[in-house]
């Protein structure tokens, strides 16, 4: 059954309603993207603005020499924490610490 005049007549507003609201939807979201630095994109997918962005191709840059920094960093804080580990499950350290108690054993009696 085929909708009459009528039932497109009734449907009229509804229709001018749903598609103002899917457009606005539209512009306030690539909105949205572009104050937050977002690419628009078309419709397959690919960036349509900004083409060439220096700015963002060298914060890119620089957020990599960065990430590299903190990664060397963090290897080495690695090493460190293994040199500490190593020391302190050592027997020589054990030993130390049983020096230590001899010594303050020792005091206690000299004390009495």
């Amino acid at each position: 059954m085929a909708l009459d005049f009528i039932a497109i007549e009734a449907l009229a507003p509804l229709i001018v309603v749903v598609t103002a609201v899917a457009t606005g939807g539209w512009v306030f979201n690539n909105w949205l993207r572009m104050r937050h630095g977002y690419p628009l994109e078309n419709s397959w997918g690919k960036a349509v603005y900004p083409k060439g962005d220096t700015e963002a191709q060298a914060r890119v840059q620089l957020l990599t020499q960065e990430n590299a920094q903190l990664r060397a960093e963090i290897g080495s804080i690695k090493d460190r924490l293994a040199s500490v580990e190593r020391i302190v499950t050592d027997q020589g350290y054990d030993v130390a610490q049983q020096i230590e108690g001899l010594r303050l054993a020792r005091q206690e009696v000299t004390k009495q």
